[in-house]
């Protein structure tokens, strides 16, 4: 009698488990992010940075100054190796506000940078 409920009980777990792989929460402010018909998907993200069309910089989903970014963004280098920076520019923005940010990255000292863009574009 014990044995369909341990049957039971194994099917949820893995359910559940195969579930929250899916559940991933975002803290992001939505911008129309560019499509690319081989982008990654990487979930190990440290610092998602997001910039909007008006030239407003969001720390996940939290407004913040170019200066304070860039502060933030060398400590927390100093404390990981293994630190990187996403940017999420909006599709339409200026291409030389987002050079512009990326080399005020590297300037800091920050060299894994990234580009986030949305699946399913065509070359």
């Amino acid at each position: 009698m014990i044995i369909p409920m341990i049957d039971i009980m194994f099917f949820l777990l893995v359910f559940f488990m195969i579930s929250t792989l899916y559940m991933v929460n975002l803290k992001t402010v939505h911008v129309a992010v560019p499509k690319a018909e081989h982008a990654e998907t990487q979930m190990n993200v440290t610092y998602l940075v997001t910039m909007k069309k008006d030239g407003t910089l969001y720390l996940e989903d939290k407004p913040i100054s170019q200066d304070v970014l860039l502060t933030q963004a060398k400590a927390e280098k100093e404390r990981s190796a293994k630190f990187a920076v996403v940017l999420r520019a909006d599709e339409g923005i200026d291409y030389g506000n987002v050079v512009q940010l990326l080399d005020a990255f590297r300037s800091a000292g920050i060299d894994r940078l990234g580009l986030a863009a949305e699946s399913g574009g065509k070359s």
